[in-house]
């Protein structure tokens, strides 16, 4: 992929105790060095190019005026992930360890001190909590839209549902939140078969189908009106399954570890508490969650800001019906219009 580079970690020990050997992250930078610096990690599934669409000299993240470093989630494909190594069974790597790994590259290979900012779209907006919490004197604006500082209980069931459609093409239930499949007695790992691997990712995509976009978002028809779909079928097979097939379904477990643990309490400083961990950001947060999302509603964002010191964050909920996906990647052109005004309000 045209731009895309990686930068050796070396062995990376993990939260967990693991670690992954000759870890290397993936990232790709745009603008000139010596501008201020921007940190746009990248989402679940979503390769560096997805997060692609809210660069440019017509937006906000403007390479003339900014030096813009997209980063790669561990089990994206481009960063070290089951589909690139032969690290089997892949260990557990959670928001903390990629953030970790971020702040190494930015500020050993790139050289940045200082950044202006962090935002991120969904698990790129738990990575930008991650690092006002972990980092919370680099940065001096993070905006977070359509995730969150702590997976809620409600999103981890959203994310079994997935996971259980995935895992049950190979015969396999899932082991609980945070967990994989429960693999018969003796066996560590399990490979895929070209024939379960289909019907995993079709049936991962169709489940995944009723959350990525809101009631109204169907109600209205908006994948024929604004995508192009000719029905329904149509939609689900093309987009859906389409986008699902396109994954490799050992990566799709590790990201979906990350984001079922995903709660940036859970680092020594704090020690669990996520009071402690939202009053120790020191960053400008504007929280920008989707009016309309169904697993990163703006309750759980309210409930983030309220934690916050005074004066240090705000939340305004895109007024959408495009559901998570109003926050990217970029298909709605009324959202991505609504996003780059807010993030001019806030200076950048």
């Amino acid at each position: 992929m045209t731009g895309v580079e990686t930068y050796k970690l070396g062995d990376l020990k993990l939260q967990s105790g693991q670690s992954i050997p000759n870890a290397h992250i993936a990232y790709k930078t745009f603008g000139d060095p010596a501008s201020p610096a921007i940190i746009y990690p990248s989402w679940f599934s979503g390769s560096i190019a997805d997060n692609e669409w809210l660069v440019g000299e017509e937006h906000i993240l403007n390479p003339k005026k900014y030096f813009i470093i997209i980063t790669a989630l561990f089990g994206n494909g481009q960063s070290t992930s089951p589909s690139n190594s032969n690290i089997k069974p892949f260990p557990k790597v959670t928001f903390y360890d990629n953030v970790r790994a971020q702040h190494t590259l930015v500020t050993e290979k790139l050289g940045v001190k200082h950044a202006r900012a962090v935002v991120g779209w969904s698990m790129g907006a738990g990575q930008t909590y991650q690092w006002a919490t972990s980092f919370p004197e680099f940065m001096d604006i993070c905006v977070p839209f359509c995730g969150s500082a702590k997976t809620s209980l409600h999103n981890q069931v959203f994310l079994e549902g997935v996971k259980a459609a995935l895992l049950g093409a190979r015969k396999n239930s899932s082991a609980g939140s945070c967990e994989d499949g429960v693999l018969s007695a003796g066996e560590s790992f399990r490979t895929w078969t070209a024939e379960e691997k289909e019907v995993g990712l079709k049936a991962f995509g169709r489940v995944y189908a009723g959350w990525g976009f809101s009631q109204a978002f169907y109600r209205e028809k908006l994948y024929e009106s604004v995508l192009g779909f000719k029905d329904l079928e149509d939609f689900m097979k093309n987009f859906w399954e389409a986008w699902a097939l396109s994954k490799d379904p050992e990566n799709l477990l590790v990201m979906l570890y990350t984001w079922q643990s995903g709660d940036v309490s859970k680092q020594e400083r704090y020690n669990g508490d996520f009071k402690a961990a939202m009053q120790g950001i020191k960053a400008k947060m504007l929280v920008l969650p989707s009016k309309t999302d169904l697993y990163f509603p703006p309750e759980d964002s309210e409930i983030e800001v309220a934690n916050m010191k005074d004066g240090v964050g705000k939340m305004v909920p895109f007024p959408s019906i495009w559901g998570h996906w109003a926050g990217g990647p970029g298909d709605s052109k009324d959202d991505v219009k609504w996003l780059d005004e807010k993030l001019q309000e806030i200076g950048l």
